[in-house]
């Protein structure tokens, strides 16, 4: 099938991509995708930086219960997995909170940038599209996406009013390596110029199943629990809409690796003391093959968030613009932490979000975008002082507001880009404890140019140049004690406590300087996308392990200067018009600057080969990847052995004519049943990789 990706606005998009749509018409035909991150109307041999999708029978095969899972095997992107309830993306070595989770460009406003145990609150099975900018691509959305740029894609506000009044998907989802059971639909009802949608999904596993060299069957804590409601509503005019949103979720998921023995742990000095285990002098024990008994201690999180949107976009506003988008986010959310039908800890985040954009038309030849945007949230769970052995939780005012251009112009094959974003952030603790937990101030500023030439037809090369800046966020800044959940005692940069020498860093900004190198051909039988990038990171903020007891953590965040360097890509080959070959993978060597050592839990090397076929109503494809052992390892980490995946799809697609159609398909993934523990992971040992897995579905539209 072809496909071609093409920059264009949002209402343009929902003008060629139904809303109730998940997947594409049954008979193989080229069609647009279309990336609504991008400032400009860009098609897919103009981007400066790559920009990868999922959408349609893709992304609707591989959707899993976690954002990370959905994504993994894509160039350049792993996950680091919590068990089967949380996942964030990892971007070429880079997680949160470098790399910026968008709910259609705006923030997520959830937890999951403060810990890896925190689910990042999207609804895989509800999501029509997900967009990964990577590099200077996601310069825009601030340094959060110093790393790059997660953008899902929902159908929760509809952009136009269905042709026959009404539009609906459903689907259902059973899974053997967990026990899925899954179910999701959505309707959209129209009539005039007004729109209206309701859409809903549930989704329950049971713990994973993993072969047996971990020594049990299955991964005790790794079952999830979720639903997702939504409600919305449109006016829908000839150039663009004005829609509003109300989002429930709700979910429960369990905690691998947690052990009560960790409860007593405490800290003198940079040492860990646990329970009886002596850590003084030469006593002190750093053996990584210990043997877990993986016990489940029944700590699992139970999640609630609600969450108002309204979006608008529009097409020639005003003489001289080109089009304008408004979105607008309010969430309250709130997650416990339980052990044993007790609240160990409660995260909460009162959070808005508002972000502005007007496109101008060309002006000397240059076309360009800018906006604002504002954010401001009350958050609150971080362990941040310790008084007479109490843990104290203060709660956080964070506020941030920025302001961004970026402009274009074509030289005849070549066209040059500059953007700039300018920040300010503010954390002020809610606490009379001024000596403990000071207020902060950043102003981030970020810069980019690139170039792309279009050697020839269908080739391109592009180099994009950036200097990104980001403030550390309130983890980073405050945490002081124990986070039984992710297994760590945390200690940061502006407690007053300094380790090794290090030098207090609160004040300090983490400036990125980066160099990206692409080279594509985008026509013709033989297609590819190859990036080569070096990044050098002043002030990389990291959180080193000063010492460990088993799977348990002392760290202490820290900055320190950081490189990384790395390569990905795809080249693709279609055989024939029923056959395509793709060979494909990445790697990134990300390490401290003066000899100081590793970063902590980077994925290793990644190669693999991709073959898919489609004749009528059927379609297939086959994907094996080898993932590399990871030994350039930081302190207190251990050497990650590497394994094989197999993953093998089919799918059989019916036209009931009129945009109706259904679908069975059957997704195997890792059929060879390979042992296989992911480097990310807080909880590697504890959370190996799913076993072998089936997931057999049913979906339909009308």
């Amino acid at each position: 099938m072809s496909v071609r990706i093409v920059h264009r606005s949002a209402v343009s998009l929902l003008a060629l991509i139904p809303a109730a749509a998940l997947a594409e018409a049954p008979a193989p035909v080229s069609r647009e995708i279309l990336v609504t991150a991008a400032p400009l109307e860009e098609s897919a041999d103009e981007t400066v930086t790559p920009v990868i999708t999922l959408s349609g029978d893709e992304l609707a095969h591989r959707r899993q219960g976690t954002l990370g899972e959905t994504l993994a095997g894509q160039p350049g992107i792993h996950f680091d997995n919590f068990g089967g309830g949380a996942s964030r993306p990892v971007i070429r070595g880079q997680t949160s909170p470098r790399v910026q989770v968008l709910s259609d460009s705006t923030n997520v406003q959830d937890a999951s940038g403060i810990s890896a145990d925190h689910v990042i609150t999207g609804e895989p099975l509800l999501l029509r599209g997900i967009e990964v900018l990577r590099g200077p691509a996601a310069l825009l959305y601030g340094g959060g996406a110093i790393g790059g740029a997660v953008n899902l894609l929902d159908t929760k506000i509809p952009t136009e009013v269905p042709v026959r009044g009404f539009a609906g998907t459903a689907e259902a989802r059973l899974g053997t390596g967990d026990d899925e059971r899954s179910a999701v639909g959505g309707l959209t009802l129209g009539t005039g110029s007004l729109a209206l949608r309701v859409e809903g999904a549930h989704r329950e596993t049971d713990d994973y199943r993993v072969p047996g060299a971990f020594g049990e069957s299955r991964v005790p804590g790794s079952w999830s629990e979720s639903s997702t409601f939504s409600a919305g509503g449109s006016w829908v005019g000839p150039d663009g809409y004005l829609g509003f949103a109300y989002t429930r979720v709700r979910s429960k998921y369990g905690l691998p690796g947690h052990s009560h023995e960790y409860e007593d742990c405490h800290t003198h000095g940079p040492s860990l003391h646990c329970g009886s285990h002596d850590h003084d002098g030469d006593d002190h024990d750093h053996d990584h093959d210990h043997e877990h008994e993986h016990e489940d201690e029944s700590l699992f999180v139970k999640l609630r968030s609600e969450r108002f949107d309204i979006r608008s976009d529009y097409r020639d506003p005003l003489p001289g613009f080109e089009r304008v988008r408004f979105r607008m986010a309010h969430t309250s959310y709130r997650h416990d932490e339980i052990e044993h039908d007790e609240i160990a800890t409660t995260y909460r985040n009162k959070a808005f979000d508002l972000r502005f954009e007007l496109t101008h038309k060309p002006l000397a030849g240059f076309r360009g975008v800018f906006g604002v945007q504002h954010s401001d949230s009350t958050f609150s769970g971080i362990q941040s002082f310790i008084e007479n052995g109490q843990t104290r939780y203060t709660p956080f005012d964070i506020d941030n507001t920025a302001l961004f251009l970026h402009e274009s112009r074509d030289f005849g094959p070549v066209r040059i880009e500059a953007a700039v974003r300018q920040e300010w952030q503010r954390i002020r603790p809610q606490t009379s404890l001024a000596a403990f937990m000071p207020a902060t101030s950043h102003d981030p500023f970020s810069i980019s140019a690139s170039a792309l030439w279009k050697v020839a037809d269908g080739y391109s090369l592009a180099l994009s140049l950036a200097r990104s800046q980001r403030a550390p966020n309130v983890q980073e800044l405050y945490a002081f004690g124990p986070h039984f959940a992710s297994n760590t005692y945390e200690i940061g940069m502006v407690t007053g406590r300094t380790f090794e020498g290090m030098a207090s860093t609160e004040n300090r900004l983490e400036t990125g300087k980066s160099i990206n190198l692409t080279f594509r051909k985008t026509s013709g039988p033989t297609t590819f996308t190859v990036g080569a990038y070096h990044q050098k990171v002043d002030n990389y903020i990291f959180g080193q392990t000063l010492d460990r007891y088993e799977d348990f953590r002392l760290i202490h965040y820290v900055a320190a200067d950081a490189s990384f360097t790395g390569v990905d890509g795809e080249v693709r080959h279609q055989v024939m018009p029923e056959l395509g070959v793709a060979l494909f993978g990445d790697y990134v060597r990300a390490k401290l600057k003066n000899d100081l050592g590793n970063l902590p839990r980077i994925p290793p090397g990644r190669l693999g080969t991709r073959i898919d076929a489609a004749t009528g109503p059927f379609s297939a494809q086959a994907e094996y990847y080898r993932t590399f052992r990871q030994d350039r390892i930081a302190d207190f980490e251990s050497e990650t052995p590497g394994y094989d995946m197999l993953n093998l799809t089919l799918s059989y697609k019916l036209d009931l004519g009129t945009d109706r159609w259904a679908e069975l398909f059957a997704r195997g993934s890792n059929l060879t049943n390979s042992f296989a523990l992911n480097h990310a992971s807080f909880v590697k040992d504890a959370s190996p990789l799913r076993g072998r897995n089936v997931v057999f579905g049913v979906r339909t539209a009308f």
